[in-house]
């Protein structure tokens, strides 16, 4: 959606926890869109698990009402198969043999999360299983990679590698960002090594950081092409697209994932509204 700013911002431990609940929300949103994922449900039906969550805890969504061509009409970014990212909901049905991508995030209590993940809908193909495995392989590449002093130009290299060795291209038009109290903070956050961008805006990770990081990846060539819609961005030669991201802070001892699942150290510390953890899905 939009470019980051330039100012870097580091967070404190506090505002880390309060970003944490607001992770927490994001990905408990996630839970409950991902367990409608079959065939014959619509996008709609997707968007409309995300939004009724939202509104149980008060939390803003943070594509509802987002500038553009228009302004997005959805709390979801719902894209399926060819369509990478900024796809808006609506009837279509998904299709055994679809990959499916949501996207979304919340502002609670002031902080921001944000994530995606792209989902197989009943049995897909050996392509798009591959591509689903090389495009979450780049996101934990990213996680294992993450920590105090390190060049975000030597992660993004590495997260690139299992895509090309795939046979897949990652996306160079689109990138993550930083987070915060806005969904879109400095620094901008490459998935891919290049040496004109590095040399001008590599950045050497602190803790304190908090990173959208998010590996988009073709099937095929990397160009996007932008539907009559104004919002959704397809692979150009209408290939797969896959689109995976967490909100990730910087520790003194590595990475954390603002958006993922409860840790078994945070379990005691848990909000009632994530229900018990025999209900959760991981991801």
């Amino acid at each position: 959606m939009a470019d980051a700013g330039t100012a870097i911002e580091l967070k404190s431990t506090r505002e880390l926890a309060a970003m944490r609940r607001a992770g927490l929300l994001v990905w408990l949103a996630h839970q409950r869109a991902a367990r409608l994922v079959r065939p014959g449900t619509t996008t709609a039906e997707l968007n409309g698990a995300v939004r009724v969550t939202f509104a149980e805890r008060q939390a803003e969504p943070l594509f509802l009402g987002y500038p553009g061509p228009t302004r997005f009409p959805a709390e979801t970014c719902i894209s399926v198969n060819e369509e990478l990212v900024h796809g808006i909901p609506g009837p279509r049905v998904l299709l055994d043999g679809d990959i499916v991508s949501i996207d979304t995030g919340c502002r609670l209590n002031g902080w921001c999360g944000d994530a995606a993940v792209t989902h197989a809908v009943g049995s897909v193909d050996p392509q798009s299983r591959s591509l689903l495995q090389a495009t979450r392989k780049a996101l934990a590449v990213a996680l294992e990679l993450i920590g105090p002093d390190v060049n975000w130009g030597t992660i993004a290299r590495a997260m690139e590698r299992p895509v090309v060795e795939a046979g897949f291209s990652v996306v160079t038009s689109m990138v993550g960002h930083g987070i915060g109290r806005q969904m879109h903070e400095a620094p901008q956050v490459p998935n891919y090594w290049s040496a004109d961008w590095m040399r001008d805006n590599d950045f050497v990770l602190r803790p304190g950081m908090v990173l959208a990081v998010e590996p988009m990846v073709n099937a095929g060539r990397p160009e996007l092409k932008c539907l009559d819609d104004g919002w959704t961005q397809i692979a150009a030669d209408r290939s797969l697209a896959a689109h995976f991201e967490h909100t990730v802070a910087v520790t003194r001892d590595g990475s954390r994932r603002l958006t993922g699942p409860p840790e078994d150290s945070e379990l005691a510390e848990m909000p009632d509204w994530l229900g018990p953890p025999g209900n959760w899905l991981h991801w």
